[in-house]
């Protein structure tokens, strides 16, 4: 952790923030709630996006180019994981001894006023889960605050700035950002290996972490009644969490603390009922597409139950939650063919996200994927060829490069060639061509990726 600062001193005496890189989700999203907490701000980033133009219209500067002279005029500048000392800002302020507040650093001085605190970390599915989550509290009344990693329509964005009972934030693994939060309630979804260019020694690294994160509850000494949340069917991530103090586990297929039962699927959708112990707790009717959701919902579901909901509360909130922008999200229809778009960018994300969509599709699957990152992509590019296995075409998409450079020589045309039905389209512009000159009535075509690969439903659409 980042101790270099005292963060509770310094946020007492800057007036003004400098985000670098304030494009981002995670970014905007604390920047504005900075700005609702009275401080000046402003940033950078390189893209123009929805989310810069929505950040400019709200009276938030934002510069399209990293220099030196952008941060003249504020107090201290704000940065992710994903920037280095060799952004011109950053440097800059190094040389004038402006203060340079971690992300993950800002947020926790953020979350610790307010008395639950609920952190949603997991390798998959965590924008889903706390999203759920704010949707629950918000439809019942409960006005959390809250910091996701993905938009909702109800939010009108990634946050809202609730009274101070409930915290409800997406806690990042990704460089060990989560460690650095304070929560009273820790929620693990999975384990499963990511992010290789940091956990450079894999799974036991990762468990390590997730095993620290599990306990960060029980280390505030003013929480009330802390607990932690764990999928009981991640038989890694169990491992992990086995000697974490208040431990409430949820499963499908292994005994635990809360379960589903009676699963049944319709279009894609799960209905079921949530037992705690052997006591029925609520039915759940999904809105939402995946057989995966329903590990999401219990996890919510716990967290709602152990935080005062009642069962008829947590059936009604779930059932009604539908869904957040990116996460299998209808865009249009193509020759009579749905079109929707989603963040899948994992191998057990795509098969997921997949499984679903045959589920509910009365024609062909036609995917097109933009692999993100080329250390992913190397490290796990035998199980992305493995996972399209639902769809009936797929085309791959340039990999989205991020914040990396291409060490390994992988690429998206030698992942088509090892995918069956695998094609390679060059370019967004291209990709658009084949939609519109392939797809047919009740065929569906899903856009996959974390990087812009949206694009391609943008150019479609408008």
């Amino acid at each position: 952790m980042n101790k270099q600062i005292d963060i509770s001193g310094l946020m007492s005496r800057v007036k003004s923030l400098f985000f670098v890189g304030i494009g981002g989700i995670s970014m905007s999203s604390l920047a504005f709630c900075c700005r609702a907490r009275g401080y000046r701000v402003g940033g950078s980033d390189r893209a123009y996006s929805t989310m810069t133009e929505r950040l400019e219209n709200d009276g938030i500067p934002v510069i399209h180019i990293h220099d030196g002279e952008n941060i003249d005029g504020y107090d201290a500048v704000v940065y992710t994981g994903a920037v280095t000392m060799e952004n011109p800002e950053m440097a800059a302020a190094a040389e004038k001894g402006l203060p340079m507040i971690y992300r993950a650093d800002l947020l926790a001085y953020i979350m610790q006023l307010y008395k639950h605190r609920v952190g949603v970390a997991g390798m998959h599915g965590k924008s889903t889960c706390t999203s759920m989550l704010s949707h629950m509290f918000m439809a019942s009344g409960r006005k959390p605050t809250v910091l996701s990693g993905a938009e909702t329509r109800e939010m009108n964005g990634a946050y809202t700035v609730g009274e101070k009972d409930y915290f409800i934030f997406e806690a990042c693994e990704y460089k060990d950002s989560f460690l650095h939060f304070y929560p009273t309630v820790s929620v693990l979804l999975n384990l499963d290996l990511d992010h290789t260019d940091y956990f450079t020694e894999g799974i036991p690294q990762i468990q390590e972490s997730f095993g620290t994160y599990a306990k960060l509850p029980y280390m505030d000494d003013k929480a009330e009644s802390p607990f932690t949340v764990a999928n009981a069917d991640d038989a890694l991530l169990m491992e992990a969490v086995r000697d974490v103090p208040h431990l409430l586990t949820y499963g499908i297929e292994k005994d635990a603390d809360y379960t589903a039962k009676n699963i049944v699927m319709n279009g894609g959708r799960a209905s079921f009922d949530i037992y705690k112990g052997s006591r029925y707790l609520a039915h759940v009717d999904f809105k939402v597409v995946g057989y995966h959701m329903i590990y999401g919902g219990l996890a919510a579901a716990i967290v709602a139950d152990m935080l005062g909901f009642s069962g008829e509360e947590i059936g009604q909130t779930l059932s009604t939650f539908a869904g957040l922008l990116r996460r299998f999200e209808y865009k249009g229809t193509v020759n009579g063919a749905d079109v929707y778009i989603d963040y899948a960018h994992h191998p057990k994300e795509l098969k997921a996200t997949l499984r679903g969509a045959r589920e509910m599709t009365k024609g062909r699957l036609i995917c097109f994927f933009e692999p993100h990152t080329y250390s992913r992509t190397a490290s796990l590019f035998s199980e992305f060829a493995a996972s399209f296995e639902d769809a009936d075409d797929v085309y791959f998409l340039d990999i989205y490069a991020a914040r990396e450079k291409n060490v390994s020589g992988v690429s998206s045309e030698a992942l088509a060639r090892a995918t069956k039905n695998g094609n390679y389209a060059s370019s967004y512009e291209e990709a658009v061509r084949i939609i519109a000159g392939n797809a047919q009535e009740n065929d569906t075509v899903m856009i996959l990726g974390a990087g812009t690969v949206d694009r391609i439903a943008n150019i479609l659409f408008t």
